[in-house]
């Protein structure tokens, strides 16, 4: 982002405080008094999501799987006798929209929480408005450690394991299993691009990455950096990249008759996702390495998968199966058990702090680090590969922290879902 845009999107946040302060009534949002978004029948909640523009190949259908699973469990009841509507907004992955559909979100559609908002650039935008009007700021779509500042923002909460967390776990696979070749770095402009390297540095140490190179999801060309690659003889490319540049990346080196071994950054690595962008070109994936932390999408053996399958069918149209699917319904589903925590009596300081206790279990792989000290969410991930045209898990789950501490492998299995995949409250 431009120092221009910086500045630009300063001022639209300093305009937007304004305005939420004008237009502010006095609710406190914890008790004193009605809580915005919720009745004794419902609970509205909102999103901000990329449903067009440069980042909607896949991220367009996390939001409606996400509502999918509210769906299913309105259908079962509810939770506490709500049901949840989950509104919706397209910012087509733009700062400036984000501001302006939240602020909509918010002053005027008077959600409960803003839950899985996507996107490092776009959230960032937000982040204090929503600390200034209390709103639960819930599972951020986005791996930033921005999200994990509980003491700046004891409102905000991540979802999935930050990036330099992933940039470990990637830069650990190269270490042990493809030592010695050159490795370079394509990472995107912002904090997802700037925290992933961080963590491949920590393992791989700063001078070992022979070429860095960054993109802007304004500009779809990328080969100059990927030109740049091949004239340094890189072997190994570690990509954060959201997957429509991941796609650019893979069908440029193809054109430049440039084969590296290519490592993803989970955002960017679901294979059904970047083979309907490739096409006929999906073949140049063969062998590309990714990281997850939920149950593969292909995995119609595993219980989880077979659930959110389940519910795709009867909510969701029976909309194209991938990985962005299960996450959605991941969220959805976390989301659920942290409404039961809070209890009957729902406020907005309630369901933050029922975050912040912790404890929770659901699809994923590696363990939710939630506390009253660490906001980030999912702390490790299992490496995946494509192989004969489908990903599939290898290796063990690992899990890492954001600073000096070992890659470790996870051993704890995930816990089945229950029989009518709605949780119960404990």
């Amino acid at each position: 982002m431009t120092r221009t845009a910086r500045r630009g999107l300063a001022l639209a946040t300093a305009i937007t405080l304004l305005v939420a302060s004008a237009a502010c009534t006095g609710d406190d949002g914890g008790g004193g008094g009605t809580v915005p978004g919720v009745t004794d029948t419902e609970i509205v909640v909102g999103t901000h999501m990329p449903l067009t523009g440069p980042a909607s190949a896949g991220y367009s259908k996390i939001a409606p799987a996400t509502k999918a699973y509210f769906d299913h469990v309105n259908a079962n009841g509810g939770v506490h006798g709500r049901k949840i509507t989950y509104k919706i907004m397209d910012d087509g992955y733009n700062p400036a929209n984000t501001q302006q559909v939240v602020r909509q979100l918010v002053l005027q559609d008077k959600v409960f929480a803003i839950l899985n908002g996507l996107g490092t650039p776009t959230h960032t935008g937000v982040l204090d408005f929503l600390k200034s009007n209390r709103v639960p700021d819930l599972f951020v779509a986005s791996g930033s450690r921005s999200w994990d500042q509980p003491d700046r923002y004891p409102g905000t909460f991540g979802f999935n394991p930050d990036y330099t967390v992933e940039g470990k776990i990637l830069a650990h696979h190269v270490k042990t299993s493809l030592p010695g070749r050159k490795v370079c770095f394509l990472g995107q402009d912002d904090d997802f691009g700037r925290d992933s390297l961080v963590g491949v540095e920590k393992v791989l140490g700063a001078g070992v990455v022979a070429a860095k190179q960054t993109y802007v999801t304004s500009n779809t060309n990328v080969a100059p950096q990927i030109g740049a690659f091949k004239a340094a003889g890189c072997q190994v490319v570690i990509l954060a990249t959201v997957p429509g540049f991941t796609a650019l990346a893979v069908g440029t080196a193809a054109r430049l008759n440039f084969k590296p071994q290519w490592l993803v950054s989970n955002v960017g690595a679901d294979h059904p996702t970047l083979a309907k962008q490739l096409g006929a070109a999906a073949g140049l994936l063969e062998g590309m390495v990714g990281a997850n932390y939920l149950p593969m999408q292909n995995d119609a053996a595993d219980p989880w998968i077979q659930l959110f399958t389940k519910v795709n069918k009867e909510y969701n149209g029976d909309a194209p199966f991938d990985g962005n699917t299960v996450y959605g319904m991941a969220v959805g589903y976390l989301f659920v058990q942290v409404l039961l925590a809070a209890g009957k009596d729902l406020t907005r300081e309630a369901v933050t702090e029922a975050v912040a206790k912790g404890g929770y279990q659901g699809p994923g792989l590696a363990p939710l680090r939630y506390s009253d000290t660490d906001h980030s969410g999912y702390g490790g991930q299992r490496l995946t590969r494509v192989s004969g045209g489908t990903q599939a898990y290898f290796g063990p789950t690992y899990e890492t922290d954001e600073g000096d501490g070992p890659v470790r492998e996870h051993t704890a299995a995930p816990v089945a879902p229950p029989a009518n995949g709605v949780p119960t409250a404990s």
